[in-house]
C-alpha cells in the first residue's frame, strides 16, 4: 500500500532533509527522534535509534540478494531504510499506527526507494502476510508470543526470522532442557525451529526508553518438522509445563488432571479420533494452565469410579513404560516429550 505524503509534519521533514536520501546522512542523523508526535509506551511504541545497533540488526538478518523481506513494526523507518538500501527485491512493512504508516512511507519516498516498499496497515497478528524469505521485527512484548506462533505454525515458508524481543522473553525462548528458564514456550518453538541469541540491546538505545533491555534472536524453521498433531502437542505441553517443577508422575496422578484427560479422551473417541480445530493462542507458559471448564465438570460428574480408575491405570502405564514418571518436564528434550505423548495416545489418553 502506498500513500501520498499528506501530513504537514511529514512534508516539513522531507523539505528539511530529516529523511535524507544521502547514504552518509541516512545513518546517525536520520535516527534522532524530534517528537513530531507522541509515542505510546503502553502500546509498546519504543523507537530504536542507535545507528550502530540498527546496522548490526540489518547485517545479522542474513538478507540475500533478491530476498523478499517482511518487517513487523517499522515505526518511523529507522531499520526500514537500511533494509531498503540492501540488495532486497522488496520490503513489506506491517504497521498498525496510521502515523507510523505515514512516516515510513515518507521515509522511503525521500530515500528514492518507495518502489521497493509496500506498507500494510493493520494488526500484525491479524493481517495476512505476503510471501517472504526473511522476517525482521522490533515488536512490542505483548504480541511476541502470538506473532511467533503465527510465523511458525501457519502456512508461511521462510528462511529466517530476526526478532528484537524483551531480554527476559528472549532468554526463555532460547532456553534448552535443564536450564532454569526452560519452559513451554521454548519446547513449543523448538518443535519446529532452532533459536539462537545474537546480541543484547540496551534500553538506552530506544526512545522513549523502556524499562527493560532487549535481545536480538534468530529463529530458523527446520526443514522437516516432527509428525505430530499440533493441537494435541500444544495441549500436552500446557498440561506438562503448567507445573514444570513437579515430576510427571505427580502431575498426571492429580485427580483434576485425570478427570480432564478422561473427558477429553472420551470426546476424542466420539470424534472417531478426529481432531478439533487448532487454536494457536500464545506459546508461552505464563498463567495459561490447562483448566477444565464447567461443561467438563458437569460431564465428569456422570462418570463411574471404575471407569476413571481404569483410565488412571492407563496414564500410569504410559509413564512407567517410558520410565518417565520420576522426570520433570523442564529436564526433558522434545524427543522424550514426543515419545511420552505417543505412549499416552497408544493407551487412548488424549489431550484435546
Amino acid at each position: 500500500m502506498r500513500r501520498a505524503v499528506s501530513a504537514p509534519w511529514v512534508r516539513r521533514a522531507v523539505r528539511q532533509s530529516c529523511f535524507s536520501s544521502s547514504p552518509e546522512v541516512a545513518g546517525a542523523a536520520s535516527e534522532k527522534w524530534d517528537g513530531r508526535f507522541r509515542l505510546h509506551k503502553p502500546r509498546g511504541q519504543h523507537l530504536l535509534t542507535n545507528p550502530r545497533v540498527l546496522d548490526a540488526i540489518a547485517r545479522r538478518a542474513a538478507i540475500g540478494p533478491g530476498d523478499a523481506v517482511l518487517e513487523v513494526g517499522p515505526g518511523t523507518g529507522n531499520l526500514t531504510a537500511r533494509l531498503l538500501a540492501s540488495p532486497v527485491s522488496r520490503v513489506a512493512a506491517v504497521e498498525i499506527d496510521p502515523r507510523m504508516v505515514e512516516a515510513v512511507t515518507a521515509r522511503a519516498a525521500a530515500l528514492g526507494l518507495a518502489d521497493k516498499l509496500t506498507v500494510i496497515a493493520g494488526d500484525a497478528v491479524e493481517v495476512e502476510f505476503p510471501e517472504f524469505d526473511v522476517c525482521v521485527a522490533n515488536i512490542p512484548y505483548g504480541i511476541s508470543s502470538p506473532l511467533i506462533a503465527k510465523l511458525l505454525f501457519s502456512a508461511y515458508r521462510f528462511r529466517t526470522a530476526t526478532l528484537l524481543l524483551q531480554k527476559e522473553f528472549a532468554r526463555r525462548l532460547a532456553a534448552t532442557p535443564g536450564d532454569g528458564e526452560y519452559n513451554r514456550l521454548a519446547a513449543n518453538v523448538r518443535l519446529v525451529a532452532d533459536v539462537r541469541l545474537l546480541m543484547d540491546v540496551s534500553k538506552r538505545d530506544f526512545v522513549p526508553m523502556p524499562r527493560v533491555d532487549s535481545s536480538l534472536v534468530e529463529i530458523r524453521p527446520r526443514a522437516v518438522a516432527p509428525l505430530v498433531d499440533l493441537g494435541e502437542w500444544l495441549a500436552f505441553t500446557r498440561a506438562c509445563f503448567g507445573q514444570k517443577n513437579k515430576t510427571l508422575g505427580a502431575i498426571f496422578k492429580q485427580k483434576r488432571m485425570v478427570m480432564q484427560l478422561f473427558i477429553r479422551s472420551q470426546r476424542a473417541e466420539e470424534r472417531n479420533g478426529g481432531a478439533g480445530a487448532v487454536s494457536l493462542g500464545a506459546l508461552d507458559d505464563g498463567t495459561d494452565e490447562d483448566g477444565c471448564g464447567k461443561d467438563d465438570d458437569d460431564r465428569a460428574a456422570g462418570c463411574s469410579e471404575e471407569e476413571v480408575a481404569a483410565f488412571k491405570v492407563r496414564i500410569a502405564g504410559a509413564l512407567e513404560s517410558g520410565e518417565l514418571a520420576g522426570k520433570r518436564p523442564s529436564k526433558l528434550s522434545n524427543d522424550e516429550l514426543l515419545r511420552l505423548l505417543r505412549l499416552f495416545n497408544e493407551r487412548g489418553v488424549r489431550f484435546r
